[in-house]
């Protein structure tokens, strides 16, 4: 245990009054985001549902609050936080299966495909549980948040117009490996340091979600955004096994419907957001050069994703090639 996780765990345990945090009535539950970005809503909606339909409270905890998302990872599994949403991104180092949501172009740029993939997937939802399980995480469930873009300081329209941009990648292996293969210089970091480096030039690039992008006003310290349609960012929420394994039926199948309940929640929320995002943007700042790549162009991108493919299944072996298949059946499946 870290000094800072073991400095919360005092804290937590003296806000608990003593009680365990396996039987404690006060949940908490920490994310990436903040309050009024898709993690911060998705967990107020699910904090809403089992205040209503329990008398359990949840305390939301938003990004750094308890620190970077390594901290509350920890603290998850430590038992000092019952829930926890992170990225496969962060949770990849953890579980190398997870990465398979940086293989580009995997996802569907479609919303209702992707949506149905995220609600019926079997490798979602049978196969990911038990990998999560051998680490002492609860998968309740994988919601997207957005599709991808790159903002950077000049164009991007090949991979050779990345070539030497220090982009700044979560400290992920297959992500390093996918803009590797996209011709940049990805450089990880964690997320409280990525405003200040653009700013400084320490990197030139980075990717979100462009309502993210919007409500941190990354935009900001680039100049360009650029949609090459590469990927989703893809979410978990997780429990702590032993406290969820714990509980009484009653309890978990209160966590379920709110899981539940906030899953579809979220995924209305945002219909509209990440168009509405962009136009803040495009009036924040009128200068900011906005692009789309065309298929001619996305080309070389969906090529060099080949190589990414062939470096996860390096990386994960036998497990990761079943779950990468399944992922493929589900999606055919969702465009059906």
């Amino acid at each position: 245990m870290t000094i800072r996780t073991a400095i919360v765990a005092g804290t937590v345990a003296t806000m608990t009054l003593g009680l365990s945090a396996a039987h404690a009535d006060t949940w908490r539950y920490a994310f990436e985001e903040a309050l009024e970005e898709v993690q911060g809503k998705f967990a107020q909606k699910f904090k809403a549902e089992v205040e209503a339909n329990s008398d359990h409270t949840i305390q939301l905890f938003p990004y750094g609050t308890l620190g970077e998302s390594a901290d509350i990872m920890e603290q998850a599994q430590a038992g000092i936080l019952q829930f926890v949403d992170q990225s496969p991104g962060f949770t990849g180092s953890l579980i190398p299966e997870a990465q398979v949501f940086f293989v580009p172009y995997l996802l569907p740029g479609d919303t209702e495909q992707l949506n149905s993939f995220f609600r019926n997937s079997v490798a979602l939802n049978e196969m990911f549980p038990e990998l999560y399980a051998a680490q002492g995480l609860e998968l309740l469930t994988m919601f997207p948040e957005g599709e991808v873009a790159m903002t950077t300081k000049k164009p991007v329209r090949s991979p050779e117009d990345l070539d030497e941009v220090k982009f700044r990648v979560m400290t992920n292996p297959l992500l390093v490996e996918s803009y590797k293969a996209f011709g940049a210089t990805p450089t990880p970091l964690p997320w409280g340091e990525v405003y200040g480096a653009l700013q400084t030039n320490i990197i030139q690039g980075q990717e979100n979600p462009t309502s993210f992008i919007e409500s941190t006003k990354l935009y900001e310290v680039t100049d360009v955004i650029i949609y090459a349609g590469h990927n989703n960012f893809t979410t978990a929420l997780m429990a702590n096994k032993d406290f969820y394994d714990a509980l009484p039926e009653a309890d978990q199948q209160v966590i379920e419907n709110a899981t539940d309940a906030a899953f579809e929640y979220i995924l209305a929320y945002q219909k509209d957001l990440e168009s509405v995002a962009l136009e803040a943007i495009k009036k924040a700042k009128p200068e900011m050069e906005i692009i789309v790549l065309t298929e001619e162009e996305r080309a070389p991108f969906k090529a060099a994703a080949g190589t990414v493919e062939e470096t996860f299944i390096e990386m994960t072996g036998d497990s990761g090639k079943k779950i990468l298949e399944q992922m493929k059946a589900d999606l055919a499946a969702a465009a059906e």
